[in-house]
């Protein structure tokens, strides 16, 4: 059943010091002590109904009949023969007769009765003295009255009430006041305060108020309610106020309190309210609501002590405010508990509710056959907003979730919650609901954590949500939602999952040691992800498949079991400025007509490639860095097409390009590299186009095409690399077009092994060996290069090659022109052929050992021959002029006019060489030449 309505007004209570009013005089050893202001505030009526505590007993002398001790009693009166008056409204007055006069009085003349005044004060007080703890409360709402002061007579009886009054104010010793006051309750407390500056630092003691607090609110540490919905436990040593037990007594003193056993007791000196179901506390808020009084701008509060309340209803449509009372850990030991419908509703009505410092438990009976799949341990409804603070969530139904948000207005903070161990969803937030939810624990759910459906819109900072048997959080179906700074580990699926047009925006999380994945986008899902930590994942750190299109910018991806980003079945997204590193697989892998946007990134350190893009994946993948990966920078192979523009491959500990079977695209514009093989790879059909590149660096060459590669390259700078600029080789044919090749470490281009290939306009210059170099079976056409300024020959072709080359200018290259090796006939047309400095014809002429110019680096094109004297082999080659000189009247043998050095001059044979100085230690036939690495493919998934 729904709890009464309940609205809450403010009270603003002036505080004002009223006028006239009797004292007496008050001997003092300096000057006459004021009573001070009361700085705490207790409830101004006492509220009949049940459990209600105020006393209107009437004190005489020293004794007192009430339900606290005499104790208590007696320090009121003691106060009222300190100050010879009972005019003040806020103590019981106390009429008594009798005594002697006398300049000191031993302690035992306290318990003598005082004479009475006859004045019209002493009516007032008779007065006071039937006055309702209600008044009590309304006075002491009220800064303490100076008494004026008045003349009288000085009589036996006055003397003898003023030796009382000075022994008591000014010679009693403070241990035994103290003593004294620890019998008093709050009221009386605040009373005794107000006698004089003296009692008023005694009745201020920390540790009186301490005991009398944790009495009644069983605390171990003061707590505030400095604000609406919120309440904050603080040491005392880090509180502001002089006395924090006394100031947290003042805040909290409105509430009244859920404590069984404690309705029907009563206590002079205290006005608050018992109850023994948390229904009629809440009834009796509601009632004290209606009518206004006890209002309090901070709400209704109810104090629920330690235990477990079974079976209430509780639907708060008002703003009241249910808190935990319990030593140790408060919410442990405060239980709520249903077994059908749900634990806590809040419904329209309840927008400044609060509950905290609780245990929410649904534990529905699984026999039974009530349906509850609607029913959840925590419920807020449409248009409520309020706060649930510090609770303990638990839930056993296997259907649902153990919190439910739904609905246009709903709008709750839930805060420093624990929701774990519930046999299904932990938070489910739907239907266009809203909130703020912060610092909670969300963990061991067999469900999702947290699911936002609908347009649902919640703001999530701070939680920690983990070790889930399903996914983290789940947002499905247009939800949205803004997720910031939430650590998620440990789930047994993703631990972000965004399904069917949801777009959550999730910033500064961190997302790591999920058992699957760390971010799963598919089914048209949307979302940005910024700033994020994602890492140390069993599978992908992000997966984006079937249309999804998520932004993920600017986030750390790194450490995963398998890939960085994992983007297949046609998803798309935005890939931009993350940092993606340290991943078994991939960084970033692109497969089955996806077709990303992917730039920026910085891409590294892979324990596999940097990017992967295979199945007829597409992509346009811009500025980004790739670098220092095991194995290719970039592969690209089965039916793909990707664009590459402006990106910086390098330092790869393989391929920075790697193109094989039937991989396809575009890569324009890029710097590749410091590889430890060739910048670029071609192989297998794969026919790309590489315009517009910078290559350079490669330890293995430059570019190498080969296994039937094709390719157009075009415009490219080809330049620096330890071997040759291009390699075209086994029945592979590019074509290349205005590429500058140059300052190459060994030749420009060399096609060799079937390789063939159309090379036109490209500028081929300075580099350590031939320019071109064509051999076994290859057949090139070369038209219209430019070929010059080589440490070697300009066009080399032997070992059974040919090549047609047509309109080529050949110029100013060392070694010759056109070398041609025995049995070679190419076609050649329209060549221009000039300026070459024929280095070898001349050292020939010379009389030179043709080592003298090659030494072991480079092989002159010319005669060579074989000494059957020397036992020379087939791996061995003398030039002419040593066959002249050093192997004179030798058997020799003319072997054919080829590429080689000398191996006589290199000192390789068993005779010196007469034309060379000291002989080498390096042994290289004349046809031996450093192959190209070539990559090899693995089969990743």
């Amino acid at each position: 059943m729904p709890s009464a309505s309940f609205t809450s007004s403010r009270s603003y209570v002036r505080r004002s010091r009223r006028k006239g009013g009797n004292r007496i005089p008050l001997p003092s050893r300096t000057s006459s002590a004021e009573p001070c202001e009361l700085p705490c505030q207790v409830p101004n009526q006492s509220i009949p109904g049940a459990g209600s505590t105020s006393s209107s007993s009437t004190a005489t002398g020293a004794s007192s009949s009430s339900t606290s001790s005499a104790a208590a009693a007696a320090a009121p009166a003691a106060t009222a023969a300190a100050t010879g008056s009972t005019n003040t409204p806020d103590v019981n007055s106390s009429n008594s007769s009798g005594g002697t006069s006398s300049s000191h009085h031993s302690p035992y003349d306290l318990r003598r009765k005082s004479p009475p005044h006859h004045d019209a004060a002493s009516t007032s007080g008779t007065t006071a003295s039937t006055i309702s703890a209600s008044n009590n409360y309304s006075a002491l709402m009220l800064p303490a009255r100076k008494r004026p002061r008045r003349t009288c007579s000085v009589t036996n009886e006055t003397c003898c009430a003023t030796s009382a009054a000075h022994y008591l104010q000014y010679e009693l010793p403070d241990e035994v006041l103290l003593t004294i006051f620890s019998y008093l309750l709050e009221l009386d407390l605040c009373r005794v305060s107000q006698v004089c500056k003296r009692f008023q630092a005694i009745a201020n003691d920390t540790e009186l108020w301490k005991n009398l607090y944790q009495h009644v609110y069983e605390y171990d540490l003061p707590l505030f309610n400095p604000a609406p919905c919120r309440f904050e436990f603080m040491s005392p040593e880090d509180s502001e106020h002089a006395n924090p037990w006394k100031e947290s007594f003042h805040q909290l003193y409105r509430g009244v309190h859920v404590r069984p056993g404690y309705q029907d007791l009563t206590f002079q000196g205290r006005n608050i309210s018992y109850f023994n179901t948390v229904q009629g506390a809440l009834d009796y808020a509601d009632e004290r609501g209606s009518t206004g009084s006890g209002s309090d701008e901070h709400g209704a509060l109810v104090f629920l002590h330690a235990g477990t309340y079974r079976g209430e209803f509780l639907v708060i449509d008002s703003d009241v405010a249910l808190i935990g009372a319990a030593p140790g850990n408060v919410a442990e030991s405060v239980i709520l508990e249903r077994e059908s419908e749900s634990t806590v509703m809040f419904v329209e009505g309840a927008k400044q509710a609060y509950a905290g410092h609780l245990t929410l438990k649904f534990s529905p009976d699984v026999t039974s056959t009530v349906p509850h799949h609607k029913h959840y341990c925590l419920e807020v409804g449409e248009n409520c907003s309020p706060t649930i603070d510090h609770c303990i969530i638990r839930s056993t139904s296997v259907v649902g979730a153990a919190v439910c948000v739904s609905g246009v207005g709903a709008n709750p903070v839930v805060r420093h919650c624990d929701i774990s161990d519930c046999e299904n969803v932990g938070l489910y937030v739907t239907d266009y609901a809203q909130g703020t939810y912060e610092d909670n624990e969300i963990s061991r759910n067999a469900l999702a954590g947290i699911w936002v459906k609908n347009f649902a819109n919640p703001i999530m900072r701070r939680n920690h949500i983990h070790h889930g048997r399903d996914v983290g959080i789940f947002t499905f179906d247009n939800g949205l939602g803004y997720f910031e700074a939430n650590d998620i580990h440990n789930n047994r699926i993703a631990g972000f999952e965004v399904k069917a047009g949801a777009n959550p925006t999730v910033v500064h999380c961190e997302i790591h040691h999920g058992q699957t994945g760390g971010i799963y986008v598919h089914e048209n899902g949307l979302g940005q992800f910024i700033d994020n930590k994602i890492h140390s994942n069993n599978f992908a750190g992000v997966w984006i498949t079937s249309n999804s299109n998520p932004t993920i910018r600017r986030n750390e991806i790194y450490n995963g079991h398998q890939g960085g980003v994992y983007i297949f079945g046609e998803g798309r997204g935005l890939i931009e400025h993350n940092n993606i590193y340290g991943n078994a697989l991939a960084g970033i892998q692109i497969r089955t007509n996806s077709d990303p946007i992917v730039r920026h990134n910085k891409i590294h350190h892979g324990q596999h490639g940097g990017i992967y893009v295979h199945e007829k994946g597409q992509g346009l993948i811009e500025e980004n860095e790739v670098y220092a990966n095991t194995l290719a920078g970039v592969w690209i192979t089965t039916g793909s097409t990707p664009v590459l523009r402006r990106n910086r491959i390098h330092s790869g500990k393989q391929v920075g390009v790697y193109f094989y079977d039937n991989g396809h695209g575009k890569l324009e514009d890029n710097d590749i590299f410091n590889h430890l093989y060739s910048g670029v790879q071609i192989r297998t059909g794969s026919n790309p186009v590489i315009r517009g590149n910078k290559i350079w660096g490669g330890q293995n060459g430059g570019v190498l095409v080969y296994n039937g590669g094709l390719g157009l390259l075009e415009q490219n700078e080809i330049f620096d690399n330890a071997m040759a600029g291009v390699w075209i080789k086994t029945d592979s044919n590019p074509t290349l077009k205005r590429n500058k090749i140059f300052d190459g470490r060994d030749g420009g281009i060399c096609i060799f092994n079937g390789g063939k290939g159309i090379l036109e306009e490209n500028d081929i210059f300075r580099n350590a060996q031939a320019g071109v170099l064509i051999s076994t079976q290859s057949h090139p056409i070369l038209r219209r290069n430019r070929i010059f300024d080589g440490l070697a020959a300009g066009v080399e072709i032997t070992n059974n090659a040919t090549a047609t080359l047509e309109l080529n200018q050949i110029f100013n290259n060392r070694f010759g022109g056109l070398c041609l090796a025995s049995g070679v006939q190419p076609i050649v047309r329209g060549n221009k052929i000039f300026n070459n400095q024929d280095a070898v014809e001349k050292a020939v002429a010379n009389g030179q050992c043709l080592y003298k110019i090659s030494s072991y680096t480079s092989f002159p094109m010319h005669d060579f021959y074989r000494c059957q004297t020397c036992n020379t082999t087939d791996r061995n080659a003398i030039c002419v002029n040593c066959i002249k000189t050093c192997h004179a009247g030798h058997d020799v043998e003319f072997i054919r006019h080829d590429r080689f050095f000398c191996d006589c001059g290199a000192g390789t044979l068993t005779n010196q060489c007469q034309l060379q100085g000291e002989p080498t230690q390096i042994q290289t036939h004349y046809t031996t030449r450093r192959l190209p690495m070539e990559s090899h493919t693995l089969m990743v998934n």
